[in-house]
């Protein structure tokens, strides 16, 4: 389960992605299976959730990596690098983005 908190050693990834209604679960269940298969293995993953707007418009991911590289080196693998030509066909866009917690209210 992610933890959201600015004393942290870690990095978070937030990314957007933007579809239509009728691809929203197809998505979904990509992402789930990326995650569920491949990315939660990957050396330096802390967490990650997934949420979905009511509009089945837009999903947010959020995961949390222990280092930036370990994020990067991730999407350069030739796995990935598959799974995101198809989830880029099911979406009009994403973006992932790398934060760090500023602040968290309790």
């Amino acid at each position: 389960m992610p933890k959201i908190s600015q004393n942290n050693d870690f990095q978070t990834v937030l990314t957007t992605f933007e579809m239509t209604p009728g691809t929203c679960q197809d998505l979904l269940e990509a992402l789930t299976d990326a995650y569920d298969s491949f990315i939660s293995k990957q050396p330096g993953f802390i967490a990650a959730g997934l949420h979905v707007n009511d509009a089945q418009t837009r999903i947010a991911s959020y995961s949390q990596w222990r280092k930036r590289e370990d994020f990067q080196a991730m999407l350069r693998t030739k796995e990935m690098r598959s799974r995101n030509r198809k989830i880029a066909e099911l979406c009009k866009s994403f973006e992932p983005v790398m934060y760090e917690v500023a602040y968290s209210f309790n």
